[in-house]
């Protein structure tokens, strides 16, 4: 599922753990969500009587979030997950949406995204890098936050003049690997892959896959800097972009 071919017109249920999720970067978190959907249910659970979440405050009204009061009533996070869960899936039930975003870093929400998903959902993840792998697996595609980070401080330093520090994953081979085996996967007689079909059968296939992981914006520059694999433009019958393919060397 990638922001390029997916339907912008899908409704989507907003849910955000206010508990595990840095208010930092929630307008970053919107504009990345609107790629994908429109977001017409957006909630964030929390106790709000808790000085910890005082962050989140002035940004809710300013992004049209609507607060969800969970006392604490254990030590832990539990009421909070539990919330969460009851009303996606009352929502489910509403047949008002198409797809879910579950924001939160924690594993909890595994099983929540597995069922979404089954129900015919559309599931997008976001969090940070420590959110365990089973949560981002059961998504349909996972957004790290700091990539978000990462893109804010771009276009700062941009603005600046300067030079952003940035720490991003390297290509490793397995990374290559990876690409090779899913081009491989849909190539025709000759080797050649759509590249569209390519990013999509990765996202399938790792949903935590971003070419933004990287320091590359878009899944063709990051293919070029590998070294790896042949690339061919080729004209479009339906539009005047044309169309990319990929092979492997």
């Amino acid at each position: 599922m990638s922001a390029s071919n997916n339907n912008t017109n899908l409704n989507l249920a907003v849910l955000i753990d206010g508990d595990n999720i840095p208010s930092a970067h929630v307008k970053e978190m919107m504009e990345e969500i609107a790629k994908y959907g429109n977001p017409t249910i957006k909630r964030i659970y929390g106790d709000w009587t808790s000085p910890h979440l005082s962050k989140w405050k002035n940004l809710l009204l300013e992004n049209a979030i609507t607060p969800i009061q969970q006392y604490a009533y254990t030590y832990g996070k539990n009421a909070t997950d539990s919330a969460m869960i009851i009303d996606a899936m009352d929502i489910l039930y509403s047949e008002k949406v198409n797809g879910f975003c579950l924001v939160s870093s924690d594993s909890d929400f595994t099983k929540l995204a597995t069922r979404l998903r089954e129900a015919g959902m559309q599931v997008i993840g976001i969090g940070e890098k420590k959110t365990p792998n089973p949560f981002i697996v059961a998504c349909d595609k996972f957004i790290y936050i700091e990539i978000l980070r990462r893109e804010t401080e771009k276009k700062e330093s941009a603005s600046q003049k300067g030079k952003a520090k940035e720490s991003f994953d390297k290509v490793t081979p397995k990374v290559v690997s990876l690409i090779s085996s899913t081009i491989s996967d849909l190539s025709d007689e000759e080797g050649w892959a759509f590249l569209g079909d390519v990013g999509s059968l990765l996202q399938k296939k790792q949903p935590n896959f971003d070419s933004r992981n990287y320091g590359f914006d878009k899944l063709t520059p990051l293919i070029k800097s590998t070294g790896k694999f042949e690339i061919e433009l080729r004209e479009s019958a339906k539009s005047k972009n044309k169309l990319v393919f990929v092979k492997n060397k």
